[in-house]
Parts: structure tokens; sequence; C-alpha cells
């Protein structure tokens, strides 16, 4: 089969063994892998214990093939793939918070991926798809999974005023989950304009390029940042309302650091949290998914061949697009 292999310096599409089932585990012909800014870091040397790896950890797609000891699939059923890997023994896992396992491992991270004609998963990570979802479509239900996971985390109050950075995917996905969590008002900070024309679409409160152009002198009950970006960081710290929350939902470089006011954040009881990938949210992703909460034509710019794997990870690092999927079967 063929598939996209990230290497210590390089990004390649190759021709690899096609994968066999264990006892527990479904083959799936992928039909739609998503790319995120994990697969940036994967690239740049971070993240990954081991290169090479076949990347992409959300992708969705047709279960070909069945371990001897799987019941609960058939061939044909279409599922969406959680990529969590836990050991299900350590101190974390025993107190529920597998996502902080420390043996944690993630398809497309620890193990070959999505981005690729073919994917082995456990059964027990698979969500079958109901009729009338798209399975390449299905493939965003793993970073809405993500999205969840920050509201259980964030559990914020009816009316509350939301400021997020960046307007991409997570950030797009999160103003959506916001406005149906009951937000009062929220407003969206990006220096792309056509990510802020496609929160503007979407019903974002107000767009803009900096957080000064907003009028809200008492700030925001939550401030979200999903950039990862240092500078994006340190402002929405600044603009947290007194009482509010701060969460780091964006994927910042492991080495990076901020500033920040330690008086403040104690003399204003400001909570600062994070939210670490997908926690008992994958099958509450799928189901709002097939609901219609969030739109794949609007979600979803840009669908690509799988050899073109290389640039679509360039396009994605450049911040060209919203959501950039690779079809391995286009």
């Amino acid at each position: 089969m063929r598939a996209a292999v990230i290497g210590a310096d390089s990004v390649t599409v190759e021709t690899v063994p096609d994968p066999a089932p264990g006892p527990r585990e479904v083959v799936v012909s992928v039909a739609g892998c998503g790319i995120c800014g994990t697969d940036l870091h994967i690239a740049e040397g971070e993240f990954a214990p081991t290169l090479p790896v076949v990347p992409g950890h959300e992708f969705a797609g047709e279960v070909v093939a069945l371990g001897a000891d799987v019941t609960e699939l058939r061939v044909g059923d279409q599922v969406a793939v959680d990529p969590s890997l836990y050991c299900h023994e350590c101190h974390y896992c025993r107190r529920g918070r597998g996502n902080l396992c420390e043996r944690w491992g993630a398809i497309g991270v620890s193990t070959a991926g999505g981005a690729a004609e073919l994917a082995v998963a456990p059964v027990a990570n698979c969500v079958r798809l109901p009729d009338g979802v798209t399975p390449a479509d299905a493939a965003l239900v793993e970073p809405l999974s993500c999205a969840v996971r920050g509201f259980d985390v964030l559990a914020p109050q009816l009316g509350d005023h939301f400021l997020i950075y960046g307007a991409g995917t997570m950030g797009l996905m999160m103003m959506e989950l916001a406005k149906r969590a009951g937000a009062a008002s929220v407003d969206m900070v990006d220096l792309n304009p056509a990510r802020l024309e496609t929160a503007r679409e979407l019903g974002c409160t107000a767009t803009v390029t900096s957080a000064d152009e907003l009028d809200r002198p008492r700030g925001w009950e939550v401030v979200v940042d999903c950039t990862g970006v240092v500078a994006a960081i340190e402002d929405g710290l600044g603009r947290v309302a007194p009482g509010g929350t701060f969460q780091q939902f964006g994927v910042a470089n492991e080495g990076a650091t901020a500033s920040f006011s330690p008086y403040r954040i104690y003399n204003k009881e400001i909570r600062v949290v994070g939210s670490m990938a997908v926690l008992h949210s994958f099958e509450r992703a799928a189901e709002l998914f097939a609901e219609g909460v969030i739109r794949p034509d609007v979600m979803i710019s840009h669908r690509m061949g799988l050899e073109e794997y290389p640039a679509a990870l360039e396009q994605f690092r450049q911040g060209v697009g919203r959501k950039i999927q690779v079809m391995p079967h286009k």
C-alpha cells in the first residue's frame, strides 16, 4: 500500500507493507485523513517516540478486515477512529485519566496512522458511523472530540463571554461548541483574514486581528488559546475577566515559555487550565457530528490526494486554508 512517512529529516510517500489486524484489531480503508499541528510537531522531531512513522491521527473509513476475536464490527462498516492508546494499568489510567497515561501513545504518533491507504486500529477505538454520514468528513470527529474534552475542562456558565485566539479548525470548533453551550458572545482573534471571514460565516460575534479592537474593559469570562503561539498566549492571559478562566488548548512547542503576572492570577482568582487530547469524549463527538454541530463543507478547505501529503503538510505549515485533508483513494 501507499503511505506518507515522516522521517528524521524528510516527509515522503512510499510503498509499505499492508497491515494485518491483531486478534482485537480491524483494518480500515482510509476515506479521509486530516492534518493538524501535531503532524507538524512530529515533522519537527517532537512528540513521536521514534521515526520514521506513518502520521495521521484524524481518520475515518471502511472496515475491510477483522481480527480473529472481533465481534462488534463487520466488514463494510463505516467507522471513525479514536487514535488514543492507553496502557490501562498506570497510576493515571487507574484514576480514569487515560489522556495522561504514563505510557501514552496514539495511532499516527507512536504507531502507524491514517495517512495511508490502510490503517490498523483496536476495535475498541472504532465508532460505527450512522447512515448518511460521509466517512471522509467523519475524520473531523477526532478534532471535535478534542474540543468536547476542552469543554469538559472549561465547564463554562450560561451567559459567559468567550474570546478565542486562532480561527483555524480547532478555534472554529470551540466557537461552535461555545455557541451551543450558552455563550453570550464569542469573539475571535486571528491574523489571517480568510480565517476570520470563515468565523463570520459561521456566526461569530466579532472577528479582529487584535483584541485591542474590542470593547470589553472588564475582559472575558472565558479566554481560549487555540494557536500555541506565545504572543497570543501572553496577550490572552491579560484579557481574562476577574474570576474567569484561561484555557491553553493550542499545542505550543515543547520548549516554549510564556510570561504572566502571578499576582493577577492570585488577586483576580483567575483559573488557568489545560486540555490534553481526548478523554471519554470520542463517542459524544461522533453523536454531535452526526447531528450537524459542525459543517464539514466549511471546516474542510482542501481535499488532496495521498501523494500530495508533503505539499499538504507544507501548506498547513504556511497557514493556508482551514482543515486540510488527504484522501488516499482520491
